[in-house]
C-alpha cells in the first residue's frame, strides 16, 4: 500500500456556464523516501495538482487517500491537521512573514508541535544550521539573497517533521549555484525517508529525483522512475497539536512591534478618548464627594427629619423639608414610639422650629428667618466660636452677628443677652412666644439648609410652655444606627400606615440632599463621558479601517499561515490579539495620563479648597479597560472574519 494515492483526480474552472478542464482524471500513489517531479509546462495543471495534494483544494472530484485513509475535503478541520501533521510546503517565491526574523519564520511551524518552547528553539537553530544559515538567524527576509531565503523556507518546510514535502517550482527564481544547493537538500529530505514532490517545467531540476511524472494537457503522459527510491526509516515523528492561542498572540505582539510608529498613533487616538472618561468620571466622584463632605460638616448624615405627611407638603424636599416646612400636625406619645420602635432608630429626639423669629440685642434688632434647636443632627464643625448651646443659650449665624447686629467681631458677641420673639399659630388666633437666652457661640455663614440660629430643645419647650402652648413637636429628628441603613429606614417609614390606608410621616435627610446633589453631579458627568466617548466612536472606526488595510496587507501571510496548519479561527485570534494589544496599550495609556492630570488638576486646586476634586477609582479604571476592549473586539471582528474566510490559494498568489 502506498503512503499518498491519487484516484481520478478531476478539476474544472468555469467561466459563466462554459467549463474548463484543468485535470482529466489523474492517477497517482507516491511512497516515502521517493523524489518524485511532477514535470509540465505552464498551465499544464501542475500547481492545481500540488494544491490538491497539500490539502489547500478543496473543489474536485475523486479520492485522495493517505496510508489507505480517504481525506475528506469537505471537512476543513481534518484538512487543517492534515496540513499541520503531513505536508511541508517550499514555494518558488519562497513565502516568508515579513515581519517575522528568520528563526521565527521556522519557529511558526513549531508551535504547532508538542516540543516545549526550549526544544522548539533548538530545533529551529539546528534546522538553521542544517540548511546553512545559522549565523542569519536574527536577520529580517529582507536582509537575505533569493538563495538564503529559500532555504528558509526549506527549514520551515522540515520544521514540524511532515511526512510530504511539496516543492513548487523551488528553483525558479535561483542562479545556477543555489539551484544545485537546493536539490541536493531535497535529495537529503528524501534520503531521511519522507516524500518529496517538486512541481517544475525544468529537465534538469526533474533529473535530480527518483522518479519523473510528466503532465501535459491536465492528464499524465508518462510515469518514469529515473532511480531507485530512498527508502523510509523508523524515525520516530514529532508529535502534533492545534496552534495556542499564546502562539496568536506572540505573533500578534511582533507584527505590533515591527508596525509599532504606525501603531502608536492608533493608541493615541484611543488613548485620548479613555483619557477624557477617566478624568471626567474622576471629577465626578470629587465633586461629589466634595459636596457630600461639606453638607455633612454642618449636618449628620445618620439624622433624619420626620414630620406628620399631608398633601400639601408632598413635594417638599431638601433644606425647605429638613427646617420643618409648613406642615405643624403634631405627634402623638403613640406615633413617637411606634417611630423609636422602627428597625435601625437609635435615637429620637423632638424637633422644633420657628421662621422670621425677631432678635434683640443690647438694643440692636435683627431677624432671624430660622430656629430650631439642637439635635444629633447638627456637628460641632459649623460652630466658629464657642461651643453647642445648652438652656438658655443660642447660637447665631455668623452674618446675623456682624451684618444684622452690627458686631465688627463676631466674637464680642458671645456672651451677650438676646430676646428673641416669635409668632405662633394658635388655632384661629396668634400667639407670641418670647426666649431670653445668652449667646453661646457663632455658626459659620449662612448656606441653603442652614439655620440662622439654633437653640436648646429645653428652651423651646420653656418658651412654648410660658406662652400656654402645646409641646407636642411638628416634627422628628432621628438618628439612624449606620449610614448605611438610612436610605432603608426613610423608606420603611415613609410606608407606615393607619388604620385607614393612608400614609402617615414623611421623612428627609441629609442623605437625600447629599444625593439629589450627586445626581445632578453624575447627570454632568456623564454628559461630558458621553462627548468625550464620540471620540472612541472615530477610534473604533480607525482601528476598523487599520484591520481592514493589515488584511489587505497581509493576505500572503494569511495564505501562509494556512497553508502550514492554522485554522480559520487561528487567523480570526491573530487579528482580534493584535486589536486587543492596540486596546489595552491604549487603556494603560489613558489611564496613566488620567492619574498624572489628577495629580495636577488637584494641585492647582488645592489654594481653592484643601480637597481631591479629582478622584479616580478602580472602577473607573476598569470600566476604561473594559471600553478599551469591547472597542478592539467590535473593531476586529469584521477585519478577522473577513481574514479568516480568505481562500489560501488566492492569498498565496496575492502580491
Amino acid at each position: 500500500m502506498s503512503y499518498l494515492e491519487l484516484k481520478n483526480i478531476k478539476k474544472s474552472y468555469f467561466l459563466g456556464k462554459e467549463e474548463f478542464p484543468v485535470l482529466k482524471g489523474i492517477n497517482l500513489d507516491f511512497d516515502l523516501g521517493d523524489f518524485v517531479s511532477i514535470l509540465g509546462e505552464s498551465g499544464g495543471g501542475k500547481s492545481t495538482l500540488m494544491n490538491i495534494i497539500g490539502g489547500l483544494d478543496r473543489n474536485f472530484s475523486g479520492e485522495v487517500l493517505v496510508k489507505g485513509n480517504l481525506l475528506d475535503h469537505k471537512q476543513e478541520k481534518e484538512l487543517d491537521r492534515y496540513r499541520r501533521e503531513t505536508i511541508g510546503y517550499i514555494y518558488q517565491s519562497y513565502n516568508l512573514v515579513s515581519h517575522l526574523s528568520v528563526l521565527d519564520n521556522v519557529l511558526v511551524s513549531l508551535d504547532m508541535t508538542t516540543l516545549n518552547k526550549k526544544q522548539r528553539e533548538a530545533r529551529a537553530k539546528e534546522l538553521l544550521q542544517k540548511v546553512g544559515l545559522e549565523k542569519q538567524i536574527k536577520k529580517y527576509p529582507n536582509q537575505l539573497s533569493g538563495g538564503q531565503k529559500q532555504r528558509v523556507a526549506i527549514a520551515r518546510a522540515l520544521a514540524s517533521d511532515p511526512k510530504v514535502i511539496i516543492a513548487d517550482e523551488p528553483t525558479g527564481a535561483l542562479d545556477a549555484e543555489n539551484t544545485q544547493e537546493v536539490l541536493e537538500l531535497l535529495n537529503d529530505i528524501a534520503k531521511e525517508g519522507r516524500l518529496v514532490i517538486t512541481v517544475t517545467h525544468s529537465q534538469a531540476v526533474a533529473d535530480a529525483g527518483t522518479r519523473i511524472v510528466r503532465l501535459a494537457d491536465g492528464q499524465i503522459e508518462s510515469d518514469e522512475r529515473i532511480k531507485p527510491a530512498f527508502g523510509t526509516t523508523d524515525q520516530e515523528m514529532l508529535g502534533s497539536r492545534p496552534l495556542p492561542l499564546m502562539a496568536s498572540v506572540r505573533t500578534a505582539a511582533k507584527h505590533f512591534k515591527y508596525n509599532l510608529k504606525h501603531n502608536s498613533l492608533i493608541i493615541l487616538g484611543t488613548a485620548i478618548g479613555l483619557f477624557a472618561v477617566v478624568l471626567f468620571s474622576g471629577l465626578g466622584n470629587g465633586i461629589s464627594g466634595y459636596i457630600g463632605d461639606q453638607i455633612a460638616k454642618v449636618a449628620n448624615p445618620q439624622s433624619v427629619t420626620v414630620s406628620r405627611y399631608s398633601k400639601e407638603t408632598d413635594g417638599e424636599s431638601g433644606a425647605a423639608a429638613l427646617l420643618g416646612g409648613g406642615n405643624k400636625q403634631t405627634f402623638t406619645a403613640d406615633q413617637i414610639k411606634q417611630i423609636k420602635d422602627t428597625k435601625h432608630v437609635s435615637k429620637v429626639e423632638n424637633s422644633y422650629s420657628a421662621t422670621n423669629v425677631n432678635a434683640t440685642v443690647n438694643g440692636k434688632s435683627a431677624t432671624i428667618t430660622s430656629l430650631t434647636n439642637w439635635s444629633s443632627e447638627n456637628t460641632t464643625d459649623n460652630i466658629e466660636a464657642g461651643h453647642a448651646p445648652k438652656t438658655n443659650e443660642v447660637l447665631l449665624n455668623e452674618t446675623t452677628v456682624t451684618k444684622r447686629l452690627g458686631y465688627s467681631n463676631y466674637k464680642d458677641a458671645i456672651g451677650q443677652l438676646i430676646t428673641m420673639t416669635y409668632m405662633v399659630q394658635n388655632g384661629q388666633s396668634a400667639t407670641n412666644v418670647t426666649i431670653d437666652a445668652k449667646i453661646a457661640g457663632v455658626i459659620k455663614a449662612n448656606s441653603q439648609g442652614i439655620p440662622q440660629g439654633i437653640t436648646s430643645t429645653q428652651t423651646m419647650q420653656n418658651a412654648l410652655e410660658k406662652a400656654g402652648l402645646s409641646t407636642a413637636p411638628s416634627s422628628l429628628n432621628l438618628k439612624v444606627d449606620d449610614m448605611d441603613n438610612v436610605k432603608a429606614t426613610t423608606k420603611k417609614i415613609d410606608q407606615i400606615k393607619d388604620s385607614s390606608s393612608n400614609r402617615l410621616y414623611k421623612t428627609s435627610s441629609v442623605m437625600s440632599i447629599i444625593d439629589q446633589a450627586q445626581t445632578y453631579v453624575n447627570l454632568a458627568t456623564n454628559v461630558l463621558a458621553t462627548i468625550a466617548g464620540i471620540s472612541l466612536i472615530v477610534s473604533a472606526l480607525m482601528i476598523i479601517v487599520t484591520m481592514y488595510m493589515s488584511v489587505s496587507a497581509r493576505t500572503k501571510e494569511i495564505g501562509i499561515l494556512r497553508a502550514i496548519g492554522e485554522s480559520k479561527s487561528d487567523i480570526q485570534w491573530l487579528f482580534i490579539t493584535e486589536s486587543l494589544i492596540t486596546g489595552l496599550l491604549s487603556a494603560v495609556f489613558a489611564t496613566g495620563l488620567a492619574f498624572v492630570a489628577e495629580a495636577a488638576v488637584n494641585a492647582a486646586l488645592k489654594g481653592t479648597a484643601d480637597y481631591a476634586f479629582v478622584q479616580i477609582t478602580a472602577g473607573n479604571v476598569i470600566t476604561a479597560f473594559v471600553l478599551a476592549i469591547l472597542i478592539s473586539l467590535f473593531a476586529a471582528m469584521l477585519p478577522a472574519r473577513r481574514a479568516s474566510k480568505l481562500n489560501p490559494i488566492d492569498a498565496l498568489a496575492a502580491d
